[in-house]
């Protein structure tokens, strides 16, 4: 079962997949998909207000992040980690939980990379906004940082999301019930 999704000019299939069994999601898979990576990065840049850095979570929106750049000729963006690395010092962490990661995690920043978001204008991206709590993580994150959120910008708001008012996204992407039917 897929779902057909049009998105910056292009069309693709998305796999249903079961998170339990009154809920599906479409899922969303901007990896290996260089075209769509190039397409979106552009669509979004027409909407992104103007700032200083861009900030991630690991790991679907850092292909996103790294075409934004190209396009944008920008030299750096952060990654939000899922783990802690052996050459991060100083970090900043915080815990999130996904819909589609079924325990809590944890996210965390390198403090060098935290140093340079101070007083700066930051703009969070991410592949598909859901519950907003990845996305509440890494502004927690910037905000701990000392950085200015100017946008949360995303490819996908999935069901509730595409409601809020404090996003900005190029495309709605239905929730569906257990059999596959939309929910919006």
């Amino acid at each position: 079962m897929t779902y057909e999704l049009n998105i910056a000019g292009l069309k693709r299939q998305l796999p249903m997949c079961h998170v339990n069994d009154d809920l599906m999601i479409a899922g969303f898979v901007i990896f290996g998909d260089v075209e769509l990576t190039v397409a979106c990065a552009a669509e979004l840049i027409k909407i992104m207000p103007e700032f200083d850095y861009m900030v991630v979570p690991e790991a679907k929106a850092i292909p996103l992040a790294h075409e934004i750049a190209r396009q944008m000729g920008i030299n750096d963006y952060f990654v939000v980690r899922k783990a802690q690395k052996l050459y991060m010092n100083g970090v900043f962490e915080t815990e999130v939980r996904s819909i589609t990661t079924a325990n809590v995690q944890k996210l965390y920043m390198d403090g060098a990379d935290a140093a340079k978001l101070k007083d700066k204008r930051v703009l969070i991206l991410d592949d598909v906004i859901s519950t907003g709590e990845s996305l509440a993580a890494v502004e927690t994150l910037v905000k701990k940082a000392g950085g200015n959120v100017v946008a949360k910008i995303a490819i996908l708001a999935e069901g509730d999301a595409a409601q809020r008012y404090d996003i900005k996204f190029l495309e709605k992407l239905p929730l569906f019930d257990g059999n596959g039917n939309p929910l919006d």
